[in-house]
């Protein structure tokens, strides 16, 4: 496939400073390019929690109906949920943890190795800076892109502690089963051909992102990650350790997702809610901050198949149900999302039959 890379070369992203090497300076105020006045405080909304999916019950016995209605409307009304009984191996859970703590506290000189270069989006560094003067977010990130294998930055893994890439390995592997059955009861409970949700999903795109939120010192006047949605169809997150941080826009305020012992966090991505004609939602989340404890994460990007093309499933939309979304090639989808900087939803609104956009 000659025209792989250049279909992979996603686009680029400004390099910004580390830091976590910044917040080891044990400053009292946090400099200008991170003060973010903008931000909502959060608003929380008390008692109310996201959706728990038994994956077991979902996938077999008794219950599996009611397990799928229960699947469906949350990602109706939630656009996120926790996942138990999900089948990832605890031990590897636990393995990988260890690996990934281990890669945010190597030296800076051993982390340079791994930093990003200038035309690419893989590596230490952040996506989605497109200028100088663009306000940043609290965090460190390492992102690299694992499946299908041969669109893999082969030198990127070479360069990885080799305990972490074995373990990455399999991991990525039951990460892509449990997305696997997922989506495919996604595909049930909206009626849609399962069939046609299979060869979307089959090789698809698989990227992992692993996050490092340092304590700051004016947490209030910082955001980890900017409110945003997901490109992919669906993100499946390791918490890694039990501060809480991310939240959810539901009803216009903020609810805390706080992480059950043994679950992974599930939300839909702006890719399902295209596919599904708008029937299942992709929320707007961020990560905040605080003065005392680190939190680290680790985001699974379930995508569909590059080669394939994105908009409302086939078997979805019809005279009684006309398309809401365009239509257009999955590695051109990417490339825009890549290109602008993580605003809310307006790359989705973007994508919408009404929107005034050109199409450039």
């Amino acid at each position: 496939m000659d025209s792989t890379p250049e279909k992979l070369n996603f686009g680029k992203s400004l390099l910004v400073p580390s830091v976590q090497e910044l917040a080891k300076q044990h400053l009292t105020i946090i400099p200008d390019r991170y003060l973010r006045p903008e931000q909502e405080t959060p608003v929380i909304s008390a008692g109310a929690e996201v959706p728990v999916i038994d994956v077991q019950k979902l996938i077999s016995g008794d219950s599996m109906d009611s397990e799928l209605q229960k699947l469906h409307s949350a990602c109706q009304q939630w656009g996120f949920l926790q996942v138990i009984n999900h089948g990832v191996t605890p031990l590897l859970l636990e393995d990988f943890k260890r690996e990934v703590i281990e890669l945010f506290k190597l030296p800076m000189e051993e982390k340079k190795k791994l930093w990003k270069q200038e035309d690419s989006l893989e590596g230490f560094g952040h996506a989605f800076v497109v200028s100088e003067d663009q306000k940043l977010d609290w965090s460190d990130r390492f992102g690299i892109l694992t499946l299908p294998p041969h669109i893999r930055k082969v030198d990127l893994f070479q360069k990885l502690p080799s305990k972490l890439r074995d373990i990455m390995e399999a991991y990525c592997k039951e990460i892509k089963s449990l997305a696997t059955s997922i989506i495919c009861q996604l595909a049930k409970a909206l009626r849609m051909d399962e069939e046609e949700m299979r060869d979307l999903f089959n090789d698809g795109m698989q990227t992992l992102r692993m996050n490092y939120y340092p304590p700051c010192p004016e947490p209030d006047k910082a955001i980890g990650i900017s409110p945003h949605s997901d490109a992919d169809a669906i993100t499946i997150l390791f918490q890694l350790n039990e501060t809480e941080g991310l939240q959810i826009r539901k009803d216009d305020v903020w609810v805390p997702i706080r992480p059950l012992p043994n679950a992974l966090i599930v939300n839909i991505g702006d890719m399902m809610e295209i596919v599904s004609n708008g029937v299942y939602r992709s929320i707007e989340h961020r990560a905040i901050v605080n003065s005392n404890e680190e939190r680290l994460s680790v985001a699974t990007f379930c995508a569909f198949n590059l080669e394939s093309e994105l908009g409302p499933a086939h078997s979805l939309v019809g005279p009684c149900n006309p398309p809401i979304f365009r239509r257009v090639p999955m590695h051109k989808y990417l490339q825009d999302f890549f290109a602008r900087k993580l605003e809310g939803k307006s790359y989705l609104d973007s994508m919408k039959v009404e929107a005034k956009d050109d199409k450039s």
